[in-house]
């Protein structure tokens, strides 16, 4: 449940349910975020981006944006790189 329909009744605000459905939906991530997701520092994320390595969204020029849905087979995948770096 959303922070909006869960606090709409103190609100007196009348929610539909297209609404929350709406703002249920994915929201973008920062690249902090990203980077606390991955389990890397924020510079590795911006070099990641610089060499256009991850998926990721640029909003309004130069603001950088990340979709979970994107960043899960990226992070799988870099696991998996991670593990086969260090067995050899």
């Amino acid at each position: 449940m959303s922070d909006q329909a869960e606090f709409a009744p103190l609100l007196n605000v009348a929610i539909s349910s297209n609404e929350v459905q709406a703002s249920d939906a994915e929201l973008p991530m920062t690249v902090r975020d990203a980077a606390r997701f991955l389990g890397v520092s924020s510079q590795t994320v911006y070099l990641w981006v610089e060499r256009k390595r991850i998926p990721h969204l640029r909003v309004m020029g130069r603001n950088i944006r990340f979709l979970k849905s994107d960043l899960l087979p990226f992070r799988a995948q870099f696991r998996q790189e991670v593990e086969n770096a260090t067995a050899e």
